[in-house]
């Protein structure tokens, strides 16, 4: 196994001739995908790998330099698709992975057939004429919460972002996988996203783009997916789910993934 697939816990499962690639977002890991995998490995190679950073992967390997841009992200990405002679994909990006997806297939669009963001966002921060739903000083307070006391603010945050039931299975198992991270790794990575501001770059996307959302979501309001649909380059549609959360595949998978296997199976028809 090469250095590229250690790093990141690459795993490939299934058969089939087409590939498909998962790629999770902040505060998470491959795991979060556990209730999409199943129905995908009779029919699809899946490509499952960890970004750096997250619990799983080792702090070491953490460059907090190459990471201060989604760009880093983006190498990442190409790097464990030429590894494993990827040639084309459907890429499926949870959050911070749904704009990485999109700058990865700037340089390289042959490597994309199509890109599924769910709670993609290219900018977090509200703007003159944009809605990203977050002021500057709230996210100030959130990053002083992150570094005063990492394992209370995690407490904090989880259910927020997953929403629905403060008991439930997904708000557990998201908290776990937020704890995991190095706290000075996690507040890098925080950062890094919710100052990150893609806009300009969306209309280089020419790869057909499937964006869904849930209809609540802490992080990214329902009028962002329409502005990613007004603004990218190419082919693009919107599906705006019933589910509540940020994390809509963990918290409301019997919502979640038929509409994600019917994405999946189905390309935009251009009339």
């Amino acid at each position: 196994m090469g250095i590229v697939e250690e790093a990141h816990n690459l795993k490939v499962l299934g058969s089939g001739d087409r590939v498909i690639v998962l790629a999770h977002g902040f505060g998470t890991d491959q795991s979060v995908w556990k209730h999409l995998v199943p129905h995908l490995v009779d029919d699809f190679r899946v490509v499952l790998y960890d970004n750096m950073g997250a619990g799983t992967t080792n702090p070491e390997y953490f460059d907090f330099n190459r990471y201060a841009t989604l760009e880093g992200y983006a190498y990442d990405l190409l790097a464990i698709l030429e590894e494993i002679h990827v040639d084309s994909c459907i890429f499926v990006g949870h959050s911070v992975s749904a704009m990485v997806g999109a700058v990865a297939s700037i340089s390289r669009p042959d490597f994309f057939s199509k890109i599924i963001m769910i709670s993609g966002s290219p900018r977090y921060l509200n703007d003159v004429d944009y809605y990203g739903g977050f002021e500057q000083e709230e996210l100030d307070q959130l990053f002083e919460a992150m570094g005063a006391n990492y394992k209370a603010w995690c407490s904090g945050f989880a259910p927020l972002a997953v929403g629905g039931d403060l008991e439930s299975v997904a708000v557990q198992e998201f908290s776990r996988t937020l704890f995991n991270m190095r706290p000075d790794i996690a507040l890098s990575v925080a950062q890094t996203i919710f100052q990150s501001d893609m806009r300009q770059i969306l209309n280089l996307v020419t790869v057909p783009c499937h964006i869904l959302q849930s209809v609540k979501d802490l992080a990214v309001p329902v009028v962002v997916s329409e502005y990613l649909h007004q603004n990218l380059g190419g082919e693009s549609i919107v599906e705006v789910m019933s589910s509540d959360g940020h994390l809509p595949q963990l918290s409301s998978p019997d919502i979640v993934i038929p509409v994600l296997l019917k994405h999946i199976r189905y390309d935009i028809s251009v009339a």
